[in-house]
């Protein structure tokens, strides 16, 4: 049986760039699975069903989770997000370290059903540059911008809950951080007692 692979929560406010460095991780770690979340706003220029988001509508996401589909999930500035429970259970029962990038809300229920996943924060270098990025989208109006900076500098408070917190002012520096705690928490020894054999010198 393959060992039970390794979760990993990547969390932070709305422009912190997760999904950039989800990308990035994710070219220099193909290995890694990523979660694909279901949300019911509309996509933004670019994105694509299935690879950045499962869009759906409001209706056929509450109905999902009636039915105990998602692993977590959430409300945030006025749509759903969730992350679909069975793809999660069966890349971590095959083996695989999955990654989770999701808000700060979904990261608290996952602590709480898995706590022994990994959780890291991603940080804006300021509050001046989080507005930067959001505003850089082109897709908010003054009240949803606002909305965003407001909860943000809430959101920032929930960093004591987390494992370790990244700074993304530099994309490359961010991902090397990103991928050394992956590295070093494959070698726990929590994680690794399947490789633990006790045997006496000259035993058989």
């Amino acid at each position: 049986m393959p060992k039970k692979g390794m979760l990993i929560v990547l969390s932070g406010p709305s422009g912190a760039g997760k999904g950039t460095l989800c990308n990035l991780l994710l070219q220099r770690r193909p290995e890694l699975a990523l979660s694909v979340s279901v949300t019911t706003r509309p996509p933004r220029p670019g994105e694509v069903h299935g690879v950045n988001y499962f869009f759906t509508d409001r209706e056929n996401f509450e109905q999902m989770i009636r039915k105990g589909e998602f692993l977590e999930w959430a409300r945030v500035y006025n749509n759903y997000y969730g992350t679909p429970r069975k793809f999660v259970e069966e890349q971590l029962e095959a083996g695989k370290d999955v990654i989770l990038e999701i808000d700060i809300q979904g990261a608290k229920q996952v602590k709480e059903n898995c706590p022994d996943a990994v959780f890291i924060f991603i940080l804006p270098p300021d509050i001046e540059e989080l507005k930067n990025r959001i505003k850089k989208r082109g897709s908010e109006t003054e009240e949803s911008f606002n909305l965003r900076i407001k909860s943000a500098e809430e959101e920032l408070k929930a960093i004591t809950n987390y494992d370790y917190a990244v700074v993304n002012d530099d994309l490359k520096a961010a991902v090397e951080k990103l991928e050394s705690i992956i590295i070093a928490e494959r070698c726990r020894v929590l994680r690794n007692m399947d490789l633990i054999q006790f045997k006496a010198p000259g035993g058989d």
